[in-house]
C-alpha cells in the first residue's frame, strides 16, 4: 500500500527523514544488472531528452539519471537503444531502467512501473512556408503523418481516422512509422511525409536542426502526458529507491534547477493519476 501511494502517484508523496534514511540506505543493497551501477536504456537520439554530445549523454533524461544515481551512489551506465526495444530491453534484463521520454499510459503501466517526473505533448512539424498548417488531430484527414515508432499517440491517430476521418468522407490518416526523431524529420524533408508529430520539446528544437526547413504548425499542446522513469514490473525495491532519490533531489533544489534549464514542468497529481488511469484522491 505505502509504494503504491508514494511512487505511482509521485507528485503526492511525503517521505519522512527516517524513511528516506532507510531508503538511501537500502540502495547499497540493490541487486542491479552491474553491482555498484545504474544501467540506464535511453534513446540518444532525441534532443532536449537524451542525444550524444562529444560521444557523451546529453539532455535532461541523461542529467536527470546521473542526478538520480548519484543520490543512490550508484555508477550511471548509458545503453543506446532505439525507443521501439527500451521496454523489451528491459523485459530482458538488458537495463535496470528506462529513461527515455517514455509517456506513461494505461497500456504500459501493464507493462512496466514508473516513476513520474515530467510533463510534456506533442506538436506538428510542416515544412517552412507550406500552406498545409495543421493544429488538430482532425487537420490530419486525408494526409501522411510521420512518427517515431512505437509512439502513444499512434493508437490515438489511429482513432481519430477511423472516428471522424473516415466517417466523415475525409480520408483516412496514413501513419509512417520510422525508427527515430531525426529519420522522421528527414522524410518530411524529403516530402514522403506531409506532417510529423512528435513530443513538444523536441519538435523546438527540430527547426534549428534542420537548418530551417520545417516549422511547428501547432499552436497549442496535444495529447498532454507525463513521463515517467521505466522500472521493471515488481521490482518495489528499486521503485522505492528511485522515487526516494527524486525526492531527495527535489528537497536539495536540484530537481527544480534541471527543470528550469529545460523549460520543462513537473505533472501535478492530477496529471498522474490520469496518466495512470487510476482515481485522484
Amino acid at each position: 500500500m505505502y509504494r503504491k501511494f508514494s511512487f505511482r502517484r509521485l507528485s503526492r508523496y511525503v517521505l519522512l527523514p527516517a524513511v528516506l534514511a532507510s531508503s538511501f540506505a537500502s540502495a547499497a543493497t540493490l541487486h542491479t544488472i552491474t553491482p555498484g551501477a545504474l544501467t540506464i536504456g535511453s534513446d540518444l537520439t532525441y534532443p532536449p531528452y537524451a542525444y550524444l554530445q562529444g560521444g557523451q549523454p546529453a539532455g535532461f533524461d541523461a542529467e536527470f539519471s546521473r542526478m538520480l544515481a548519484s543520490h543512490l551512489k550508484l555508477e550511471p551506465v548509458f545503453l543506446d537503444t532505439r525507443f521501439p526495444d527500451l521496454i523489451l530491453g528491459m523485459k530482458a534484463r538488458r537495463f535496470d531502467v528506462v529513461a527515455s521520454a517514455l509517456y506513461v499510459t494505461p497500456e504500459r503501466v501493464k507493462q512496466v512501473d514508473f516513476v513520474p517526473y515530467l510533463k510534456t505533448g506533442a506538436s506538428f512539424l510542416v515544412l517552412k512556408g507550406s500552406s498545409y498548417l495543421p493544429n488538430d488531430a482532425k487537420d490530419l484527414c486525408g494526409k501522411r503523418v510521420g512518427t517515431i515508432k512505437g509512439a502513444s499517440w499512434t493508437p490515438k491517430l489511429k482513432l481519430v481516422a477511423q472516428d471522424y476521418c473516415k466517417s466523415n468522407g475525409k480520408g483516412d490518416i496514413q501513419i509512417l512509422e520510422f525508427p527515430t526523431s531525426p529519420e522522421t524529420s528527414s522524410a518530411l524533408m524529403a516530402r514522403a511525409v506531409d506532417v510529423q508529430i512528435e513530443d513538444a520539446a523536441v519538435a523546438q528544437a527540430i527547426p534549428k536542426q534542420t537548418n530551417g526547413r520545417v516549422e511547428v504548425s501547432s499552436t497549442s499542446l496535444l495529447y498532454p502526458i507525463v513521463i515517467g522513469l521505466g522500472v521493471t514490473k515488481g521490482d518495489a525495491r528499486l521503485l522505492d529507491a528511485l522515487g526516494a532519490a527524486l525526492q531527495g533531489a527535489k528537497s536539495s533544489g536540484e530537481y527544480v534547477q534541471l527543470l528550469k534549464k529545460y523549460g520543462l514542468q513537473e505533472p501535478s497529481a492530477n496529471d498522474v493519476s490520469m496518466a495512470l488511469g487510476v482515481p485522484a484522491k
